[in-house]
C-alpha cells in the first residue's frame, strides 16, 4: 500500500485493515470521514468493489491460507487516486492489522500471533519482495507486540506503528470492559451457553447491556464513553458511521483471553482454567507469559496513546515503556495526545494532522 493511501485505510483500521487478514471481511471503509450509504454486500462483491473503488482508489483482492487451514481475505491499495496501480515503480508496502472486532471464531490472541499475522506478513513480503511497515490498532497492537516478544516477523518488518497499544490491561478504566471481565461474561457465554461468537448486536449482549445499564457509573446514553473513554474529536457523521457498521462480531474466546489479561495484570497465553488443562497445551501448570522485554531493541517502534483512553490506560502504557527501557533510543518514538480517547485515534477529525502525519514522518525515517 502506498503511504499516500494510509489515511483512507487507517480510518477503519480498528475494524479492518488494508492490506489485512481476517476470517470475516464485511466492513465498510470511507475517505476522510465521508459517509457511504447503503453499500453493496461486501460478502458478495468484496471489499474493493464495495467500498474502495467507489472512492476512486485502485484495489486488489487476495486470499491467503494460514498454516492451520483458514482462508483470510486481504485487500491491497497499490496507489493513490491519481495512480492506477500499474505504474509508479517500486512502492513501499504498509500493512494495516485489524483490531478486536474483526477476529474470527473460537480462537484467541495466541492463534492470531501464531497463524494469522505470520500468514499475512509472509504473503505481503513474498508479493513485494520488501520489508514492510506494520500498523496495528488496539488488539492489533497486542498481536504485534506479542509476536515481537517471541522474535516472530521482525526480519520482515522495517518498523511498527502502534497507536492505542494494549500490551497490558490491568489499569483499564473502561466501565463496560471492567464489568464484563470481572463478571466472567466471556466464560459464561462459552462454557454455559456454548456461544463461540460474541455478537454485540445479538440477544445475549442485549441482555447483558440491560443489566449493565442499571449499574452505577455507566451511562447507557453514551456507551462509547463508558466503553472507550471521552472521545474529544469525533463528529456526528463519523459516529453515525460507527453505529451503522462498527459493532461487529468477534470470537468469544478472544474476549475471554482479554478478560484474563485484565484480571491477571499480566499478558499470558490463553489460560485453559486448570493446571491439568494447561499442562496439556503448554507442558506447564500456568500459561507462558508474553514477555514484552524480549522485543528486539533495534526494531523501530512508534507508540501513540491518549490521556482520555479508558482501554489503553496511561498507567499500562508506562508498564510497556518500562519493558522497553533498554530499547535503542533512536528506534523508539512515543507520542502522547492529552485529549484523545480510544476511538479518536481511528475516527477523530484531527487524527490525520496529529497522529497520521507523525506516523508517516516516522516511516520516512526508515
Amino acid at each position: 500500500m502506498a503511504i499516500e493511501s494510509i489515511r483512507l485505510a487507517f480510518l477503519a483500521i480498528f475494524y479492518i485493515g488494508l492490506t489485512y487478514g481476517s476470517r470475516r471481511s464485511d466492513l465498510f471503509m470511507s475517505h476522510a470521514g465521508d459517509m457511504v450509504h447503503d453499500p453493496p454486500d461486501p460478502l458478495l462483491l468484496g471489499i474493493c468493489e464495495s467500498f474502495v473503488n467507489p472512492q476512486g482508489y485502485p484495489c486488489k483482492e487476495y486470499k491467503v491460507t494460514t498454516e492451520d487451514g483458514y482462508i483470510l481475505s486481504m485487500q491491497n491499495i497499490p496507489g493513490g487516486r491519481s495512480v492506477n496501480g500499474s505504474g509508479g515503480g517500486r512502492r513501499q508496502p504498509v500493512l494495516l492489522q485489524h483490531g478486536l472486532q474483526m477476529a474470527y471464531w473460537a480462537w484467541s490472541l495466541d492463534e492470531l500471533v501464531q497463524y494469522e499475522l505470520p500468514a499475512i506478513v509472509g504473503f505481503v513480503h513474498n508479493q513485494t519482495g520488501q520489508k514492510m511497515h506494520l500498523v496495528g490498532n488496539s488488539l492489533g497492537t497486542l498481536v504485534g507486540l506479542a509476536s515481537f516478544s517471541e522474535g516472530k516477523l521482525v526480519d520482515m518488518l522495517k518498523s511498527a506503528a502502534l497507536p492505542t497499544p494494549i500490551a497490558y490491561l490491568s489499569h483499564m478504566t473502561s466501565v463496560i470492559g471492567q464489568v464484563a471481565a470481572k463478571a466472567f461474561l466471556g466464560e459464561i457465554m462459552t462454557d454455559l451457553l456454548g456461544i463461540p461468537e460474541f455478537n454485540p448486536k445479538g440477544k445475549v449482549f442485549a441482555c447483558f447491556l440491560n443489566s449493565l445499564c442499571s449499574k452505577p457509573g455507566i451511562n447507557c446514553y453514551d456507551l462509547m464513553t463508558s466503553l472507550s473513554g471521552k472521545n474529544c474529536c469525533m463528529n456526528s457523521s463519523t459516529f453515525d458511521l460507527f453505529l451503522k457498521y462498527g459493532p461487529q462480531s468477534t470470537s468469544t474466546k478472544t474476549m475471554v483471553h482479554l478478560a484474563q489479561v485484565v484480571r491477571k495484570g499480566v499478558t499470558t497465553k490463553f489460560d485453559y482454567g486448570s493446571p491439568k488443562a494447561n499442562i496439556v497445551h503448554y507442558s506447564q501448570t500456568e500459561p507462558p507469559v508474553y514477555n514484552m522485554s524480549n522485543i528486539p531493541n533495534d526494531l523501530p517502534l512508534f507508540l501513540s496513546y491518549g490521556g482520555q483512553d479508558a482501554i489503553s490506560d496511561v498507567y499500562d502504557i508506562q508498564l510497556l515503556l518500562d519493558c522497553l527501557k533498554f530499547h535503542d533510543g533512536d528506534k523508539l518514538t512515543v507520542q502522547f495526545v492529552k485529549d484523545f480517547a480510544h476511538m479518536d485515534f481511528v475516527m477523530g477529525v484531527t487524527a490525520k494532522s496529529i497522529v497520521y502525519n507523525a506516523m508517516i514522518a516516522f516511516f520516512n525515517r526508515y
